[in-house]
């Protein structure tokens, strides 16, 4: 009886100490992501752009007053695990819309927001390249999809899968993509589920 207590006992012990190792092991390994949708909207798990692999860091569903606006996905190339969505690190942001929206109110609310998040000798630097950018937006219907990138080189703009532009403005790549990721983006809620908060 009193072996058999002692081995039970030690087998217990071992299984309690084995436990929370088994546990970190399994946590320490990245979980497989699935595409996920959002209000109908699909968002891959991982994307491929000119031979890069950009992986899911988050998604949600924006708000406008009552009405649910867009959805989006937010995507950083494989081997960053954080976060860094003003930063030199390659990036992409996905909105695909709900309601239809003109060119010029893209444009207007663009050069609010980067004004509105830049000091004075900042905005002036990049207001030739944001105008440039700003000029390329398109009138979107339901169901259409702008993705913002920066590759490490590249800033670029594409509708439905179509180049809008491209240029070489990392400043204008982070202010654009402070826009929805910043300090002050135009939603908190979005923003953290955006980057998986």
């Amino acid at each position: 009886m009193f072996l058999s207590c002692t081995r039970g006992r030690l087998l217990l012990t071992a299984l309690v100490i084995a436990l929370p190792a088994a546990a970190a092991s399994a946590e320490s390994r990245p979980a497989e992501k699935e595409p996920v949708e959002v209000e109908g909207a699909r968002f891959a798990a991982t994307l491929e752009v000119d031979e890069r692999r950009y992986e899911r860091i988050g998604h949600g569903l924006f708000r406008y007053m009552i009405w649910d606006a867009y959805a989006g996905a937010y995507y950083q190339a494989a081997g960053y695990p954080r976060p860094a969505p003003q930063s030199e690190v390659p990036r992409r942001l996905e909105l695909e819309y709900f309601h239809a929206i003109e060119a010029g109110d893209f444009a207007e609310v663009t050069r609010e927001r980067i004004q509105k998040a830049l000091p004075g000798s900042e905005f002036a630097r990049l207001e030739s390249s944001l105008s440039a950018f700003n000029d390329r937006y398109r009138d979107v219907s339901p169901g259409d999809r702008y993705a913002l990138g920066w590759d490490g080189e590249a800033l670029t703009l594409a509708l439905n899968g179509e180049p809008l532009y491209s240029g070489g403005d990392q400043a204008l790549a982070s202010a654009l993509f402070g826009i929805w990721l910043g300090d002050d983006p135009l939603g908190d809620d979005f923003r953290d589920d955006l980057l998986g908060r």
